[in-house]
């Protein structure tokens, strides 16, 4: 019988003023999956798909390995959408052909006094029908486990999300404005490219 773990994770951060508003950085997905996760573990399928092959996780007796294919891509004010496409689990046969993954997400730059925060939302879902060593194990303890399990990986993905894209961001910016200073262009000119 399946069984089903969920969890979410908010953010608001706040986001240093820079030279070039971070909603021109956000409209770069590839960017912010090289930022939140470690390139050797990431393969860009399309322009918006990419494919990310999770560490190892321990679930009770169980070592198992999500590669998840998502489609991640910006609307027009800097909304970053995600979604989970597919996925594949390494390790248990049993559970790749008894396993669902659900992603959800969105993250979109807000103008509160006078700041800029990125507000955003990631709501995770898993439906799996265990192997029979574990049927025998009582339901509440597998969900706390589970559950928590997932948690653990959004709050993972929130504390990158934290450093190393506002990190990255503030580098491209400066990037950026050393370009624009070289070729003697305006910053923010209709012409001037943002790569």
């Amino acid at each position: 019988m399946p069984i089903r773990f969920n969890a979410f994770q908010s953010v608001e951060i706040a986001v240093a003023d820079q030279p070039i508003p971070i909603q021109h950085y956000l409209r770069q997905p590839q960017r912010l999956v090289k930022a939140l996760v470690d390139p050797s573990r990431t393969e860009q399928l399309s322009s918006e798909v990419f494919r990310l092959k999770m560490r190892p996780l321990n679930f009770m007796m169980l070592k198992v390995q999500p590669i998840v294919d998502m489609r991640i891509w910006a609307e027009p004010d800097g909304t970053i959408r995600v979604e989970s496409l597919a996925c594949e689990i390494r390790g248990v046969e049993y559970i790749n052909q008894r396993f669902n993954l659900n992603l959800v997400g969105q993250l979109t730059p807000q103008l509160k006094r006078d700041t800029t925060y990125l507000v955003g939302r990631a709501d995770l879902e898993v439906l799996v029908e265990l192997p029979p060593p574990l049927l025998f194990t009582p339901k509440p303890l597998l969900e706390a486990t589970g559950n928590g399990l997932l948690r653990s990986v959004l709050l993972t993905v929130k504390q990158r999300l934290i450093h190393q894209l506002l990190s990255d961001y503030r580098t491209w910016a400066v990037n950026q404005r050393e370009q624009v200073a070289q070729s003697g262009r305006s910053l923010l000119s209709p012409n001037t490219p943002i790569a």
